[in-house]
């Protein structure tokens, strides 16, 4: 674990951080007011966001749904985890199979600070908790491997979390080597911001001016591109509100859409 001296130092409670700003945005009590002040200036610019932090976490949802029911899957790597929350990756997959095994990976503090809530596993199955960064796939990959079976099915999940990396850093190419040490039948569930709103452009652009953490809207095209290599399940890489909508959810209005999702098969 963490000491405390270098806990505190990363916490920096005097500039944004986005696992605490995307908290406040679904409603949380997570955060400090530098941060829901940042998720105000947000709605301010571009007030559909809020709407689009529920869309992915209902994503989240409906994808850790099909691979638990209907593709069999029992073991969970989430990166970029983000804050505590209802309906997070465990308690979906082991409330369709106990037995299931999830570890999670943030780098940001104050996850960090709150990772019991994500240890919370029933007698089953298990969950661990990796305080690393997904700039270093070598690492999550060697530390996950003593709670997970790498000669087994793995559900990858990349929710939100390629956009926090620039151009610069290669987000292709951690992809590629964090699926490369997948084995055949695993799945990658994987969705971020879109770059298809001049609003939603002007408000990350005033975050990123604030933040710790930078995002990086995207082309569908280049987000999808992520993905290269792997069978899209149906309907394949579309908005994240309609990727496998349940029969009663609300109709998603086209500002609401700016984000996308898909889940892959690696074969």
């Amino acid at each position: 674990m963490t000491d405390r001296g270098d806990w505190e130092r990363r916490l920096q409670t005097d500039r944004p951080h986005s696992a605490r700003v995307w908290d406040y945005l679904l409603g949380g009590k997570n955060h400090y007011p530098v941060d829901s002040q940042a998720g105000d200036m947000i709605l301010q610019t571009f007030p559909e966001f809020a709407a689009i932090a529920r869309l992915q976490r209902s994503f989240l949802v409906r994808a850790v749904r099909f691979l638990t029911r209907d593709a069999g899957i029992r073991q969970f790597l989430d990166i970029g985890t983000g804050l505590p929350s209802t309906n997070h990756t465990h308690e979906v997959a082991q409330g369709i199979a106990p037995e299931s095994r999830i570890v999670y990976v943030d780098n940001d503090p104050i996850v960090l600070a709150h990772a019991d809530a994500l240890l919370r596993s029933t007698p089953e199955g298990k969950c661990a908790y990796l305080d690393a960064d997904v700039r270093d796939p070598r690492k999550i990959l060697a530390e996950a491997a003593h709670t997970l079976d790498f000669d087994r099915p793995v559900g990858l999940m990349l929710l939100n979390i390629m956009g926090q990396l620039s151009d610069d850093e290669e987000p292709e190419r951690i992809v590629a080597e964090l699926i490369d040490a997948l084995p055949r039948g695993s799945y990658v569930a994987l969705s971020d911001g879109t770059d298809t709103s001049e609003q939603l452009k002007a408000a990350v652009e005033a975050y990123n001016a604030q933040s710790v953490n930078t995002y990086h809207l995207r082309s569908p095209e280049r987000i999808g591109s992520f993905l290269q290599g792997l069978r899209l399940v149906e309907p394949g890489l579309v908005r994240s509100a309609d990727w496998r909508p349940d029969p009663d959810s609300a109709d998603i209005s086209r500002e609401q859409g700016h984000a996308v999702g898909a889940v892959g098969l690696k074969e």
